[in-house]
């Protein structure tokens, strides 16, 4: 759950520290005074995208850390990144220019580990949330959330997509079979030329190298002797000079011991010229003038750089060329089989079509339930008589199944359930999408969830239902709430109150904790507006009373 959130120069807010606890939560506040704004510094933290308008106006940058307790369910995890618990820091940092840096537990790391981390600690319901109801691909996601379907959904999109490919190779093959051959047999003489060629990995700078000792042979056998006559000829060669100086200095040594470093030093040159002289005299020898080889190198390189010419690469490519082109026509020729790519489509079909019937069952009885449970909720929130369905209408074969996923909804007893984008009013659409989050919540994993203000357009009773929903959700998980309703507020376990100050020009929002008797004034104020009487707090007292009993 969220222990702490911490607050530094983000939006309006200068500093905040706020201590959450377990059970249900609300935050409020007059309009405008920054209460989602505390929302929106919490997914910041859990890897939402930030810009450089978050920073506050004077600051340098807005720094966002929430503490957690590491949930059982985020082991695996932790585990696979090497994060320990039991506790969890998330921490995220904008500057001025907008960039963003997030740590884990202090160590750096990317917005989508920081995504992935949060997705398993917090789920939030956004104040239009209800809004996303009305589109078929939301509806359909939420079935499958709610009935755990969703690696079914991904491996259905997998098999489409292999479906597809194939159908499109066996398509392709057999509409343009000749414009096919004429590419295969051209493919094939590639191939071949290639092969009878043979080029070798590493053979052509070897090739130069040869080439480039066979045509210099006379001028490197010249070479070779001349450096020797220099260092061991007849006469004034480097070997008598090195051994001259040599013995110059060793009849010196006994006057002075310090030459004897200089005479080691001369001793290891005349060794070392001797070791060049020896190793000059085995080249020479091993160095041949062969014409025929000469030939044969020069032929080799010809041949080469006319391949070379011909396919537009460099001479050193055309052994990595030849195998590409073998695995090309390998690959065509398959293509050209009718009867493999009809039979690779048909499995790719059939692997849909089981997994598309297996989801499609899996539907029908997450659908029954989940109408179910929301035509339940319905009866509680002031559309008595009401009804929610899921519909599954059959459709042509998708990336998403058999079917479509439609939620129709009937408002009162006595008419037939339409789809909800058709009949379903603001304050309705807000009740059922309410009543949806909840039921997918009590399933959920995650330990903490937060509502923004998701209870607009409904109030009264209705209001105090939502409240005591929430509330028995507290029970199950933490619940943080944004909102404007004082039957909600005092449905709480624990009350924040958020308030707006301008000073100097300058507007700062802040965040503290409700005692009981503040607690009475806020609700007095949610109830009442400005004007506060002492009626007002009588109401307000014995609607604590009441939700507390």
């Amino acid at each position: 759950m969220l222990r702490a959130l911490h607050i530094l120069d983000f939006v309006i807010v200068d500093r905040a520290e706020i201590a959450f606890e377990a059970g249900f939560t609300v935050f409020s506040g007059e309009t405008g005074a920054g209460k989602s704004i505390l929302i929106d510094a919490l997914s910041l933290a859990l890897g939402g995208r930030g810009d450089a308008t978050l920073v506050r106006e004077g600051a340098s940058r807005a720094d966002i850390s929430a503490v957690f307790d590491a949930p059982p369910a985020a082991s695996d995890w932790l585990n696979e990144q090497a994060i320990e618990g039991p506790e969890l820091i998330l921490r995220r940092v904008i500057d001025t220019q907008g960039r963003s840096k997030a740590y884990i537990n202090g160590l750096p790391t990317t917005l989508n580990q920081l995504r992935d981390l949060g997705a398993l600690l917090v789920d939030i319901h956004g104040q239009h949330a209800h809004q996303s109801l009305l589109q078929a691909a939301s509806q359909r996601d939420i079935l499958d959330t709610q009935g755990g379907h969703a690696d079914q959904a991904r491996a259905l999109s997998d098999a489409w997509t292999t479906w597809r490919a194939a159908q499109s190779a066996l398509d392709a093959a057999r509409n343009d079979a000749a414009g096919q051959a004429a590419a295969l047999e051209q493919l094939r003489q590639d191939a071949a030329f290639l092969e009878d060629l043979a080029p070798q990995p590493g053979e052509w700078p070897d090739l130069c190298a040869r080439q480039s000792r066979l045509a210099h042979a006379q001028a490197l056998l010249a070479g070779a002797g001349q450096a020797i006559e220099a260092l061991d000829g007849e006469s004034g060669s480097v070997a008598q000079a090195l051994q001259a100086a040599l013995q110059t200095l060793q009849s010196l040594v006994r006057h002075d011991p310090r030459l004897e470093e200089h005479c080691q030093t001369l001793e290891s040159a005349r060794i070392l010229c001797a070791e060049t002289v020896h190793g000059l005299n085995a080249y020479a020898d091993r160095l041949e003038l062969d014409p025929d080889a000469l030939a044969q190198a020069d032929a080799r390189m010809s041949q080469m750089f006319a391949a070379a010419r011909r396919f537009h690469v460099e001479p050193e490519e055309l052994a990595d060329l030849r195998d590409t082109l073998l695995t090309r026509l390998r690959q065509a020729a398959a293509g050209q089989d009718l009867d493999a790519l009809a039979q690779a489509c048909a499995t790719a079909e059939v692997r849909y079509q089981t997994i598309a019937q297996a989801l499609s069952t899996a539907r029908q009885a997450t659908a029954q339930r989940l109408a179910g449970q929301v035509t339940a909720a319905m009866q509680t929130l002031s559309m008595e008589g009401g009804s929610f369905r899921v519909e599954l209408p059959a459709s042509k074969p998708s990336a998403h199944g058999l079917e479509t996923v439609e939620f129709a909804v009937a408002g009162h007893a006595g008419v037939a359930p339409r789809p909800l984008s058709r009949v379903a009013s603001g304050g309705e659409l807000a009740r059922i999408s309410l009543a949806l989050s909840v039921i997918a919540s009590q399933a959920a994993r995650v330990p903490t969830l937060i509502f923004d203000e998701v209870d607009t357009g409904i109030g009264g009773g209705v209001a105090e239902v939502v409240g005591r929903l929430l509330h028995e959700l507290g029970l199950r998980h933490q619940v943080l709430c944004v909102t404007h309703l004082p039957q909600v507020a005092a449905c709480a376990v624990h009350h924040f109150q958020v308030s707006k100050t301008t000073h100097a020009h300058r507007t700062s929002s802040s965040i503290r904790p409700l005692d009981a008797d503040a607690r009475i004034q806020e609700v007095a104020r949610m109830l009442g507006g400005l004007k506060i009487t002492e009626a007002t707090r009588d109401h307000a007292r014995e609607m604590l009373r009441l939700s507390a009993g």
